[in-house]
């Protein structure tokens, strides 16, 4: 379905070497995509090559900033169609990654997926605030994703409460992004982070993309996250 040569490609030049199995992997997810999106929605866009470079490529970008290693653990909070998370542990299968999502027709999807490429992942069906209370997962992983339209201090206050100290949370905007740096700063010193890393760039389309990376360097404080009622009227 997809062109290979050009997610390989562009893999590349992000310093990714996919091969031809992940390949095939990426191949798979697209097809389940778009087969999916006929009766469950998950993405507006269902071109191939745009699959390749707004969802795929977009996804991997983190991996120029950060080495996953083996055994290293992500929450991919309202992971949705699987973004950025999907793309990341096909590209490192040796990664634990939890796909967390507030709809159930999602997690099903991510459960087909993972099955159809045959890699072994977790994927929870509840809501962030409520998976960021549950001692289960409250500061147990080292990076939680985020690919969202929510604005940056709250995906902070929704995501931070998942890593352990010393982790990062990786969040992905779009090309206004560092306009919402300024009003996350207070909500990333209140939850124990630490700005390490605000970018701007291109992708090979000429859309524009923002990361984040934020360092957890103190304990998140336990009455966060809050209620979504409290967060949106009150945002930290």
């Amino acid at each position: 379905m997809i062109d290979y040569d050009l997610l390989l490609s562009e893999a590349e030049k992000i310093g990714i070497d996919l091969g031809q199995y992940g390949a095939d992997r990426f191949d798979t997810y697209a097809e389940r995509l778009v087969r999916w999106n006929e009766h469950v929605n998950l993405t507006a866009i269902t071109e191939p090559d745009d699959i390749v470079i707004k969802h795929f490529i977009d996804s991997l970008y983190p991996m120029k900033y950060i080495d996953f290693k083996p055994g290293q653990t992500i929450a991919d909070v309202g992971t949705g169609a699987g973004f950025p998370g999907m793309p990341i542990l096909i590209a490192n299968p040796k990664v634990e990654v939890n796909f967390i999502d507030s709809s159930g027709k999602r997690i099903n999807f991510i459960n087909d997926v993972l099955s159809k490429i045959g890699i072994i992942a977790t994927s929870t069906h509840e809501r962030a605030e409520d998976v960021g209370k549950n001692p289960e997962f409250r500061e147990k992983y080292d990076f939680a994703t985020a690919r969202a339209v929510a604005p940056l201090n709250v995906l902070c206050e929704y995501c931070l409460p998942l890593v352990k100290v010393g982790g990062r949370f990786v969040s992905l905007k779009g090309s206004n992004g560092l306009e919402e740096l300024e009003a996350a700063k207070n909500a990333i010193e209140v939850l124990g982070g630490e700005l390490e890393t605000a970018d701007s760039y291109k992708l090979p389309n000429g859309d524009g993309r923002t990361i984040f990376i934020i360092k957890k360097i103190s304990q998140t404080p336990t009455k966060y996250p809050r209620k979504p009622k409290k967060i949106d009227t009150h945002p930290l």
